[in-house]
């Protein structure tokens, strides 16, 4: 299926993606990675550093107790933002220094505030802090930016988890030191331990080790374990790379999606959630920058700068891809039940019926789209966020029709991060989160 030709692009040109070359040789400022003279994200960096398969996990040290530790010093007052349109938020909060959204494996749940200092946890109600959760890298890195060196990180509903390099989990909860909890992780997970991702009370993640002459195959393990009894529920070796993507799993819960490495290609693997167990794999390339699964599909790119569905079976479904004199690529999908929506980087969103990708709806956002957009679903609503000047839009996902536009008065050079909870959206770029209403 082929996209329709009359929409063309948005007047203004849509931000690079890592390792594309510009007109004068550098990235935009507003890009995470390669360009210029520093150092291209090559296949590896695109996974580990903050690519959009998020597979790096949060490989991470304790330096001291999140609950002993003092909340970060707010400096001199500076200006709240004012709306400059779209809805009167409930309060607004601004941290000492930016936040870093880009590390987080998965949207959250709930209004938190990730930078380089921490874990802030707010108040839902106030905006106040509530909690600061306070890790320290470990000391051996080799990793050639500010993001590879934090590293990514995994939280539920209640709790931010991470692993030390010895294959020990730490649980910390968000407002109860009380509750928090460490646990070492069963013998063939004791090596470089990297976690993926939470979903449905399971957090995923691989380990791996350096194989000793002696040693045999398989060095790479992938594993499944439940947060609530915190048990194990399964552990598979693989011959080759292999790691958990995030989203991880479909929106049904019975598929794992996986990336395998096979020299310059990727492997896109599908498993059993239950145990682990290979279902299905699909041919890939190194252009596998990221892989979305929903109730009835697999989607991944399609090579041409769209997007391919996979179905439950690994057959090929349909594709959507840029027609004859358009230029855009398309962000990882969001699905919702039956419908999915489909984000290009021109600004340019369409819903599409899962099952046959029929479009029925295209809306035409005020501002343009690069990777670091992650929309989020809440009831009715797809919130699509842009960069600080671009703006937070909502779209109502029965008609397609834009909502309203959320702007602020803040300078800013990121793009916007969401979250959400029953009550709220909130939404937030470099040192301001907004809670707004959700309709």
């Amino acid at each position: 299926m082929q996209s329709p030709s009359s929409e063309g692009a948005a007047p203004e040109a849509s931000w690079q993606w890592d390792g594309e070359e510009g007109g004068d040789g550098e990235a935009p400022q507003d890009v995470i990675g390669g360009g210029g003279d520093g150092p291209r994200l090559t296949r590896r960096r695109l996974l580990i550093g903050g690519g959009l398969l998020a597979a790096g996990g949060a490989a991470w040290a304790f330096g001291r107790s999140g609950a002993d530790a003092p909340l970060p010093s707010p400096g001199p007052p500076r200006p709240q933002p004012t709306p400059l349109s779209g809805p009167t938020p409930a309060w607004t909060y601004r941290g000492p220094e930016a936040m870093t959204p880009e590390r987080l494996t998965d949207p959250p749940s709930r209004p938190v505030y990730l930078s380089k200092n921490g874990l802030q946890v707010l108040d839902p109600a106030r905006g106040t802090a509530a909690r600061l959760l306070v890790f320290d890298p470990p000391e051996t890195r080799n990793w050639p930016n500010d993001l590879d060196m934090l590293g990514k990180v995994v939280i539920g509903p209640d709790r931010l988890f991470t692993t030390t390099y010895e294959g020990h989990l730490e649980a910390r909860h968000f407002t109860d030191p009380a509750a928090d909890w460490s646990l070492p992780l069963p013998e063939g997970l004791q090596d470089t331990t990297r976690l993926t991702g939470y979903d449905r009370g399971v957090l995923y993640g691989y380990s791996w080790g350096r194989p000793r002459p002696e040693d045999k195959p398989p060095f790479n393990r992938l594993f499944a374990l439940r947060v609530a009894d915190r048990a194990l529920l399964w552990s598979v070796g693989t011959d080759h790379e292999e790691q958990p993507v995030t989203p991880a799993t479909s929106t049904d819960g019975n598929h794992l999606a996986c990336v395998r490495f096979l020299g310059n290609r990727a492997l896109l693997v599908v498993r059993d959630a239950a145990d682990g167990r290979e279902l299905w794999t699909a041919p890939g390339d190194e252009d596998l920058r990221w892989c979305t699964a929903g109730t009835t599909n697999v989607y991944v790119p399609d090579g041409n700068g769209g997007v391919r569905a996979l179905r439950p079976d690994g057959q090929s479904g349909w594709t959507f891809s840029p027609a004859a004199g358009e230029s855009w690529r398309a962000l990882p999908p969001v699905p919702d039940g039956g419908r999915v929506y489909l984000l290009r980087d021109n600004g340019i969103v369409t819903g599409h019926d899962a099952a046959t990708g029929a479009v029925q709806w295209t809306c035409r956002l005020p501002y343009l789209l690069d990777r670091r957009s992650h929309p989020a679903v809440s009831g009715p609503t797809l919130f699509v966020p842009g960069t600080a000047i671009g703006g937070v839009s909502a779209i109502d996902t029965a008609t397609g029709t834009l909502s309203w536009t959320f702007r602020d008065s803040g300078p800013g050079r990121d793009v916007w991060s969401l979250a959400a909870d029953a009550d709220r959206l909130y939404a937030g770029h470099d040192d301001i989160l907004h809670a707004l209403p959700l309709h």
